[in-house]
This record gives C-alpha cells, sequence and structure tokens, in this order.
C-alpha cells in the first residue's frame, strides 16, 4: 500500500503558522514580482479568486474582503517544507519526495496494521511537530493515492485521511473522480477520453486493455493499470540528477544601466554556482539572456542570449562568473530598460567525474577550498554574507516584494520573540 501526504494549501499555512489570527481567514500568495495569485486559501477560493489571477486587476476583491496577501517567501516555505519530509520519513522505509508540498510514503511493511489508524498517526504527529495540516490518502498505487488524496480533499478535509482498500472504495473514488482530474492526464489526453465516452476515472478503468494501448501509448496503459489498483510506478528513493540548473528572474525596477544588469546577472550566476555545489555537479555550459519588458509595447524591445562552452567543466562561482561577465559584454545594447537576465548551467557532470586538461591554468584546488568555505560561512551567517564583489550591494534589481513575512525559521533576527 501506498500512502500520499499532502500539505493543505502550504503556502497559505505556512503564513498562518506564524499569524494565527488568520486562522480561518482568506490568504493569497502571489508570484515573484507580486505579479500573480500562486496559492489560495480555502476562504480565498470560496471568493471565488482564482489561480493565476493578476494581482492588480483584483486588488479590489482583496480589499473588500480584507484578504491577507504576502509576496511568495520560498526561504520560508522551503524549510518548513524540509521539516515535513523529516517527520514523514519516520513513518515509512521507502519516502518519495514528489514536491515541496507532496511525498509518497511505500506502507508495504504495515499491511498488518490498521493503516487508517496509521495515518491518523501521521498527521497528528506532523501537525504536532510541524504545524502544518495534511490530507493522507492510501490505496495498492501512486495513482490510485492520488485520488484517494483529492477525495478526501474536496468532501472531508477534516477528517483528512481516505483509504482505498476494497473493490467497494476503490469503485467508489474511481466513480467521483473526473478523468481531468487522473494523475498524468493532459488536455489532450482528456479530450480524447472524454470524446469517446470515458467522463471519469471508473470509465477509463473499465475501457478495453486494446483501446487504451493503441490510442495511449506506454503511459496510457501504466495508468490503466494503476487504476485497477496494479502499482507500476516505482518508487524514487533518490530525485534524478538535474540535466540543467537556471537562476531567472525579473527585476524589481527596470534597469537601464550595464553594472546594474552585470550585478543582478552576477548574483544570478553565483546562485547557480550554490546550487551546482550542492548537488555535486559541474557545468561544461553556460547561457546567459537579457531581455526588456514586451508588456510596454511602447518602448524599443530587445532579447538577446549567448550560450558560452567552458573549457573546463566547473561549478566555481568566481569562474562562472567570469564567462558571464564576458557574455554580458557581448550581447548587451545600451538604450534600452532591461528587466530580466538569467543563467542556466547546461551539459551538467557529476563534479567527482570532470577531467581537466593538462594545460588548465585554473588554480583548482584553491578555488575548491575557497568554494567550500564560501558555502560554510552562508550556511552558517545568512545568504551571501561572503559575496564576489561583482555581485554588489543594490537593491534596484532585487525582486518586488512588498507584502514578504519573516524568514521566521531561518533568520536570527527575525524569530519570533515573546515578552513575558
Amino acid at each position: 500500500m501506498i500512502a500520499l501526504v499532502d500539505c493543505n494549501n502550504f503556502y497559505a499555512s505556512c503564513e498562518r503558522l506564524f499569524q494565527p489570527r488568520l486562522h480561518n481567514k482568506p490568504i493569497v500568495v502571489l508570484s515573484n514580482n507580486d505579479g500573480c495569485v500562486i496559492a489560495r486559501s480555502d476562504e480565498a477560493k470560496e471568493l471565488g479568486i482564482e489561480m493565476g489571477a493578476p494581482s492588480f486587476l483584483i486588488e479590489s476583491i482583496l480589499q473588500q474582503h480584507n484578504v491577507s496577501v504576502f509576496s511568495s517567501n520560498y526561504t520560508l516555505y522551503g524549510d518548513l517544507s524540509d521539516r515535513v519530509m523529516t517527520t514523514l520519513s519516520q513513518f515509512a522505509d521507502q519516502l518519495e519526495v514528489y514536491s515541496i508540498d507532496e511525498a509518497f510514503l511505500n506502507l508495504t511493511a504495515f499491511r498488518q496494521h490498521n493503516l487508517t489508524d496509521y495515518a491518523h498517526t501521521i498527521r497528528n504527529t506532523v501537525m504536532q511537530h510541524t504545524g502544518i495540516p495534511v490530507s493522507i490518502g492510501i490505496a495498492p498505487s501512486k495513482t490510485l493515492a492520488k485520488i484517494a488524496n483529492r477525495l478526501v480533499k474536496k468532501r472531508n478535509k477534516q477528517l483528512g485521511v481516505y483509504c482505498i482498500d476494497t473493490m467497494q472504495q476503490m469503485e467508489h473514488a474511481l466513480k467521483n473522480t473526473p478523468v481531468k482530474d487522473i494523475w498524468g492526464i493532459g488536455g489532450q489526453y482528456t479530450k480524447l477520453l472524454t470524446r469517446h465516452g470515458f467522463n471519469t476515472a471508473w470509465d477509463v478503468s473499465r475501457a478495453p486493455e486494446e483501446w487504451v494501448r493503441k490510442n495511449m501509448s506506454v503511459m496510457g496503459q501504466r495508468m490503466y493499470n494503476e487504476l485497477k489498483g496494479t502499482s507500476c510506478i516505482a518508487f524514487e528513493d533518490m530525485p534524478p540528477k538535474k540535466k540543467m540548473v537556471c537562476v531567472a528572474r525579473g527585476f524589481g525596477k527596470v534597469l537601464s544601466e550595464k553594472n546594474e544588469v552585470m550585478e543582478a546577472l552576477a548574483n544570478f550566476t553565483a546562485m547557480v554556482a550554490a546550487k551546482l555545489r550542492s548537488e555535486q555537479l559541474a557545468t561544461n555550459t553556460i547561457q546567459i539572456f537579457v531581455q526588456t519588458n514586451a508588456h510596454r509595447s511602447n518602448e524599443p524591445q530587445y532579447f538577446r542570449s549567448l550560450t558560452i562552452h567552458l573549457p573546463e567543466a566547473t561549478n566555481s562561482t568566481n569562474e562562472l562568473i567570469r564567462y558571464a561577465r564576458k557574455g554580458l559584454e557581448t550581447i548587451y545594447r545600451p538604450g534600452y530598460n532591461y528587466n530580466k537576465t538569467g543563467c542556466t548551467a547546461m551539459e551538467l557532470i557529476p563534479a567527482a567525474e570532470v577531467q581537466y586538461n593538462i594545460f588548465d591554468k585554473e588554480n583548482r584546488v584553491r578555488n575548491s577550498k575557497l568554494m567550500n568555505v564560501v558555502d560554510v560561512v552562508n550556511r552558517s551567517f545568512g545568504k551571501d554574507a561572503v559575496r564576489f564583489a561583482l555581485q554588489g550591494f543594490s537593491t534596484r534589481w532585487k525582486l518586488r516584494q512588498l507584502k514578504l513575512s519573516p524568514c521566521y525559521t531561518t533568520r536570527i533576527d527575525e524569530v519570533l520573540t515573546i515578552k513575558i
């Protein structure tokens, strides 16, 4: 049996955790630069606020209903996610972190237990340890576990647990799941299935196997078997190695000076390098770009990217910033108002497998020691406590986050204090 544990309205729950006054109040969380709605509490959903709605278009609704609005605080959300996953790891031999707020647990070893009671224990423990409410769906396959989780969140979120362990429960769950809500079914397959009269997951599970194999390829066959209770999607104990690492963001304000754009690019490149080191990877190629705001049609537009093949694979911040700087010198054009830049590391290989050229002039040993010290200091004293000069200290390029909550769990100066 497999359990899918899903945090309820995760971003909103993170904000509520440190502000109890927000319980039962509508909450929305905005995307980078406070642009669009990317998360909503149940109360906000009931107001008709749509996912992806531009914040400036719904400002009157937000004010009218006293909706609490937050800028996305990924530092806080990431830390609380780690705490949730650490707690979950105590309850199963296999844990697969599926996303920032979802994880699969392999409960095969607990078949002799009452799995519903066991799930309630998991749920209560996560709440006690982290303060984050979760819903749990249990079933013989990952796809059915997804369906069970969706069903309990739609029908009885307060109960929080739904276990599919009988044919009657499986039939009930499948009949109450539209085709579009089956895990892995996209828009095109939804149209195909509904066009042929398959409107629910139950209909799909009753379809002729030959038809599924012919019209939906291997993915469809796997989904078909999973709906019937046969587990076909293996657990991934370790996430697959990344094929690329990208950091690209819009600016809080448009920039027209090259040194300001370079400062932003240097910071994004440093983030890429730090991510590579954390994954023990190195890159053979980086790609940088700059662009203007396409929505400002009254201004001249410009977009240019450049792919840079490195002489040796590396994850050293100083090397990558140096190449990014040379690249920007090539693609930057004066006279434009830039609103975004970024750096992407491609052709990644394990750092331990880098083969160096006999004519390589870099002091790799020194660079490795330097990067290790930088990472240790920044982990201990906060992001960018140590940085390269080109990263600067300007705030013009930084994201617009006018409604950012404190990083309660990761910054000592923002930890909640109690006066007695």
